[in-house]
C-alpha cells in the first residue's frame, strides 16, 4: 500500500462521513402569530425569510397565521417567529371533516377559520353523565314508570 492507495482510502473515508450527514426535508411549517397590522405582517415576514433553509414564506393576516416552506426544522422556526415578541404557537387547527367529534367542547374554537377545529387528542369524546342515562330512561319505551310523567 503506498502513498496512492493511502490517498484513496482517505478520500472514500471522507466521501463516506459526508453521505452519512442527513439532508432536512422539504416541509411546510404553519405558525398562528398574533398580528394587528401590516408592519407586524411584514415584520414576522422578514425574521421568518431570514431562517436558514426557508424557500417561502406566506403570511395572512386576516387568519393570524403564516407559512412557511423549505429545508427547516419546525422548532427553529418557532423559535424565530417568538423573537418578534409576538404571540405565537403552531398552527392549531385542521378541517372538521377530519375529528372524529369536531363539536366536543375541545375541538370547537370560535376563533377559528372557517370550516376549521382545533386539533384534539382521539382520546377527547363525548361522557355520558349519570343524569343524561336518567333521562333517556324516563322517556324509554322499556320504562314501566314513563307513563306516569307523560
Amino acid at each position: 500500500m503506498g502513498v496512492q492507495g493511502t490517498v484513496e482510502y482517505v478520500s472514500d473515508l471522507l466521501s463516506s462521513v459526508k453521505r452519512s450527514r442527513k439532508k432536512k426535508q422539504m416541509q411546510t411549517v404553519a405558525l398562528k402569530v398574533r398580528m394587528d397590522c401590516e408592519g407586524c405582517e411584514r415584520k414576522v415576514k422578514n425574521v421568518l425569510a431570514g431562517v436558514k433553509g426557508v424557500k417561502s414564506v406566506d403570511v395572512d393576516l386576516k387568519q393570524q397565521k403564516a407559512t412557511v416552506t423549505g429545508y427547516v426544522e419546525p422548532k427553529k422556526v418557532l423559535k424565530a417567529a417568538q423573537s418578534t415578541k409576538k404571540k405565537v404557537e403552531m398552527w392549531p387547527y385542521v378541517p372538521y371533516t377530519l375529528v372524529a367529534h369536531p363539536y366536543v367542547s375541545q375541538a370547537y374554537d370560535k376563533k377559528a377559520p372557517p370550516n376549521h377545529v382545533r386539533a384534539v387528542p382521539v382520546t377527547a369524546t363525548i361522557s355520558e353523565t349519570t343524569v343524561d342515562d336518567h333521562y333517556t330512561t324516563m322517556f324509554s319505551d322499556e320504562n314501566p314508570n314513563a307513563c306516569s310523567i307523560m
